[in-house]
């Protein structure tokens, strides 16, 4: 199969997220006088919408899931959102898709103003057409309504040779709605079973993996 636009999830699929979300969950959850001592219980909330993780996993009720997101912020944007790194040989793929000239973008649940900073600061942002993400006011937050927004605004209307790539069930079940393939990288922080479950097209262990899935 080939693609010609590709569309990427940002946290756990381009940079590894996991100190500053962890980091801004945990000073979220001290407002609620909730201790976690181990930050991989909180790998859970890497991917998802926040304000859904914080019900899911915490019980929060819809008020107070919005209150700890806010909380979760007042940490992200000044310091948890460079507690971040960028997944080794990410950046040698996206400048060889650019060189075969696919089209770019990011789909993903995070605000965009955060993906775009991000993007920016690791120099990735040079590679997207456009970078898609979230409303800080919760809108657009699902992942098929991000993958269809950002097709949308890139003039995307060739869904057959379209790609979703992404770490979580959330990327493999936004593609489906959306009618496109997908692929699930396991680098990230989803699993091989989690991707079957949610019936990834493709399943990628490594980045070379991955580059010979979109470069065929």
């Amino acid at each position: 199969m080939k693609f010609n636009t590709i569309l990427f999830d940002l946290d756990g699929t381009l940079t590894d997220p996991g100190i500053g979300i962890t980091n801004s969950v945990m000073y979220a959850l001290d407002k609620y006088g909730i201790t976690v001592s181990d930050r991989r219980q909180l790998f859970c909330f890497i991917g998802p919408p926040l304000w859904e993780s914080f019900e899911r996993f915490y019980g929060f009720s819809e008020t107070d899931a919005k209150r700890a997101v806010e909380y979760y912020r007042e940490y992200y944007r000044v310091t948890g959102i460079f507690e971040n790194t960028v997944y080794d040989g990410i950046d040698a793929l996206l400048a060889s898709l650019e060189n075969s000239s696919k089209t770019l973008l990011v789909a993903t649940s995070k605000p965009e103003i955060f993906a775009e900073q991000i993007l920016e600061h690791y120099d990735l942002a040079k590679y997207f057409s456009f970078i898609g993400g979230s409303e800080l006011d919760g809108a657009r937050v699902n992942k098929h309504e991000v993958i269809r927004y950002a097709l949308e605004m890139a003039g995307v209307t060739d869904l057959t040779t379209t790609v979703m790539v992404g770490d979580r069930e959330h990327d493999i079940l936004g593609a489906k709605t959306m009618g496109i393939a997908s692929v699930g990288v396991l680098f990230g922080y989803g699993s091989r079973r989690e991707f079957e479950n949610a019936g990834a097209d493709f399943i990628a262990e490594t980045v070379d993996d991955l580059r010979r899935i979109l470069l065929t």
